[in-house]
C-alpha cells in the first residue's frame, strides 16, 4: 500500500498567509499586533517555515510591519498608502470592465445581479464578511471576462487594504448606494454602454474614499 503523497510546503505557506491576511482583514488581529512566528504556528497547526513565508508576503503587501531584531506587527492603517492603492484598484476595474464587458453576456450579468442580491441581503442582516465576499464576487466577473492576469494577480495583492478600510469603518461604508451602483453597472453592461459602466466603476470604488476622512 503506497502512502499518502505529502502535502506541498507551497500550499502550506499559502494556507498560513491567506489565514494570517484574513485575519489582519477582518480585524482578529487588529492594528499593533505582535506576530511572532512561533505563536502563529501552533495556532494554525503548522510548522514556522510556512508562517515565517506567509509573513514575508504581508509585508510585500503592506499588512505587517517589520524591524529586524526588534518586532514584526499588524501595520497600522496609512491613509496615503490606501489611497494610492485605491486609486490602483478603481483603474484596475476600471481597465477589467472597459476589457470583459464586450465579452460579456446574459449569463454573466446574471451573476453579477446574483452577486448584488447576495450583497444587498448581507448589508441589510450587518454581515459584514458576506457583503465583501459577494462584493468580490460581482467585481470578480468582469476581471474574468477581462483575461488579463495581470489585472488579477494585482487586485488580489492591493483590494485587502480597501476591504480592512472596510471592515474597520463599516459604519460609515456606503453600501445601500453601492447596491444600486451595482445594479446600474449591470444594467450598463447589459446594454453594451461601456463607456457608462466604466464611468459607474470609477463612482463605486471612488465613493470608498470617503472612509479614509472617517474618524
Amino acid at each position: 500500500m503506497s502512502g499518502l503523497a505529502k502535502v506541498p510546503r507551497s500550499l502550506l505557506r499559502d494556507e498560513a498567509y491567506e489565514n494570517i491576511r484574513r485575519a489582519i482583514i477582518d480585524g482578529t488581529l487588529p492594528p499593533g499586533t505582535n506576530l511572532r512566528d512561533g505563536d502563529l504556528a501552533d495556532q494554525l497547526g503548522l510548522s514556522r517555515a510556512p508562517v515565517r513565508q506567509a509573513l514575508l508576503r504581508l509585508i510585500e503587501d503592506g499588512l505587517v510591519e517589520s524591524k529586524p531584531q526588534s518586532y514584526t506587527r499588524v501595520a497600522g492603517f496609512v491613509p496615503d498608502d490606501v489611497r494610492d492603492a485605491l486609486q490602483l484598484v478603481r483603474a484596475l476595474h476600471e481597465f477589467a470592465v472597459r476589457a470583459g464587458a464586450p465579452r460579456m453576456g446574459a449569463a454573466e450579468v446574471a451573476a453579477m445581479r446574483a452577486a448584488n442580491t447576495r450583497f444587498a441581503d448581507a448589508i441589510a442582516a450587518g454581515d459584514i464578511a458576506a457583503a465583501i465576499a459577494a462584493d468580490d464576487e460581482l467585481h470578480d466577473v468582469p476581471v474574468a471576462a477581462a483575461r488579463n492576469r495581470a489585472i488579477a494577480a494585482t487586485l488580489a495583492r492591493y483590494t485587502p487594504l480597501l476591504r480592512r478600510l472596510e471592515y474597520a469603518r463599516f459604519g460609515s461604508l456606503p453600501a445601500h448606494r453601492s447596491v444600486q451602483r451595482h445594479s446600474e453597472l449591470a444594467d450598463a453592461i447589459e446594454a453594451g454602454d461601456v463607456d457608462a459602466a466604466c464611468a459607474i466603476t470609477a463612482t463605486i470604488w471612488t465613493e470608498l474614499e470617503a472612509l479614509l476622512e472617517t474618524p
